[in-house]
């Protein structure tokens, strides 16, 4: 009797513990997502024309014209709508711009999806449709090519291109790729060193190691940073590894490991739903492989 009573004890405590690991798994997510964008801010820069070289617009004066900034209400770029009962950030990509979060993040898991919409606008009508999430953001916004972003880490979301990287502004990081050559691009890949992108390097952009993009689906991406460290992961599947991740002030590197996540309008319409954020207290043993 005593050893049955003991069994049943040790099995509560089991279980009990079980059930309050799997609540704190649970409890370590928070939504960044709900009906009144309440965890973002959001900016707006141009409507940006075809052969645009970077500079700031100007009116047929010659005067710069301003973007039309912080939060500003009746352009309808980033709005909610409702797909079986949960919300979904539209982002009708007519103005270039983003969503900013409201918080900035370190050593985190950030998960999410996202599809495309059908519209596309000028200068992107005969081109791929294009968004991004901008990790790592700090400084001025409005500081890159575009006139749109703050200094970043950019995971690429764009047809074909899921998981691509860009440097944005003074921005620098190492990949796992192999080295472009001549007009060709480099392309990530597990068996290559790290090399260097963005500022002081040969190039800013790196290709993804393949297309895993569901092409008309909801695409789910992942993206882990920790301590300098990031992945960028396509439904399921890990597309580049990257390291070291860097900026620059007065021609000093400086680490690159915390800011805000912006989400890119960038003349297409895209939609992103179950956006969450998980904060991390060590690198998932899982992808250490990605870095020995």
């Amino acid at each position: 009797m005593a050893g049955s009573i003991l069994i049943r004890r040790l099995t509560i405590i089991i279980l009990s513990s079980v059930i309050l690991f799997s609540c704190k798994k649970e409890e370590k997510w928070t939504t960044l997502i709900d009906n009144k964008l309440s965890n973002w801010d959001n900016y707006l820069s141009y409507r940006h024309m075809v052969g645009y070289d970077g500079s700031v617009p100007k009116d047929k004066d010659g005067n710069e014209i301003a973007p039309v900034g912080f939060n500003q209400p009746g352009y309808h770029v980033f709005t909610i709508v409702e797909e079986n009962n949960e919300p979904v950030i539209r982002i009708s990509g007519e103005f270039y711009g983003c969503l900013i979060t409201k918080e900035e993040y370190s050593n985190y898991h950030l998960k999410l999806k996202v599809k495309w919409g059908d519209k596309k606008w000028d200068p992107r009508k005969k081109l791929l449709k294009d968004s991004g999430i901008l990790y790592q953001s700090i400084g001025p916004i409005g500081e890159d090519f575009w006139r749109s972003w703050m200094l970043s880490q950019e995971f690429q979301i764009m047809e074909g291109h899921m998981g691509d990287f860009w440097s944005q502004k003074m921005s620098a990081i190492d990949i796992r790729a192999y080295i472009p050559e001549s007009v060709m691009c480099s392309v990530a890949d597990e068996s290559q060193p790290f090399i260097p992108f963005g500022q002081g390097a040969q190039t800013g952009f790196c290709m993804r190691s393949a297309n895993y993009e569901i092409p008309g689906e909801w695409n789910n991406i992942d993206l882990i940073c920790f301590n300098g460290r990031s992945l960028h992961i396509v439904n399921g599947h890990v597309v580049m590894a990257l390291a070291n991740s860097r900026n620059f002030e007065n021609s000093n590197s400086l680490p690159l490991v915390k800011g805000k996540i912006q989400i890119q309008s960038e003349a297409a319409e895209v939609y992103y739903k179950d956006i969450k954020i998980g904060k991390l207290g060590t690198f998932p043993a899982e992808y250490e492989k990605y870095f020995n």
